[in-house]
């Protein structure tokens, strides 16, 4: 399922910044940190697993033992997500790649297989995860041939302007609910949530 593909990159060297001290990967979903449940998921598919990471954040690490996965340690983190997209493309071998927001914690591993089942039917094109209403979100993957701009990206809008400018070739994917627009960065917002 998983062929031609460079693999999947979780990005995961947030500050969580507007958690007020609490660390929004560490947040427990059926029982579990949801950075260990996001990265199950993404092992779900037999696909290569990266998790970029910050140096700082070792109970981020803590939480992945026994997993499977290949960490990538992003020293300049803070400059913004561009950092850790470039780390883990450097990382990785040729092929398409699948970002993965680490603090989506509606998403499933029938999530990412169909939008890998997707990305196969038209390889040359970004395939974008929508909510079921059509609203943007992710995952999303980037053909073999967007590795180079992967690696030239800054700052902290991640690949907005790579898909902005791919706009007439991106495949929008819709998965069930809300699963890819459902992230959580604030305390409220998990309360809410779990409400």
């Amino acid at each position: 399922m998983t062929e031609g593909f460079a693999g999947i990159l979780i990005l995961a060297a947030g500050a969580s910044r507007r958690m007020r001290g609490a660390d929004k990967l560490l947040e427990r979903v059926d029982g579990e940190a949801q950075l260990r449940r996001i990265a199950r998921t993404a092992l779900g598919l037999g696909a290569p697993v990266y998790v970029a990471l910050p140096p700082d954040r070792p109970l981020r690490r803590q939480a992945l033992d026994g997993l499977s996965v290949r960490i990538v340690e992003v020293a300049d983190a803070a400059t913004g997500m561009a950092a850790s997209i470039r780390a883990g493309v450097e990382a990785m071998t040729e092929g398409a790649v699948m970002i993965l927001l680490a603090d989506m914690p509606e998403l499933t591993t029938e999530d990412l297989a169909a939008m890998i089942a997707e990305h196969r039917g038209a390889p040359g094109r970004i395939a974008r995860a929508t909510s079921a209403a059509g609203q943007p979100g992710h995952p999303v993957i980037f053909p073999a041939e967007s590795r180079p701009a992967l690696l030239t990206l800054t700052g902290d809008t991640g690949a907005r302007d790579l898909i902005a400018s791919m706009a007439g070739r991106t495949l929008h994917v819709a998965l069930p609910h809300d699963h890819a627009v459902t992230d959580l960065d604030t305390p409220e917002a998990w309360a809410a949530w779990r409400g």
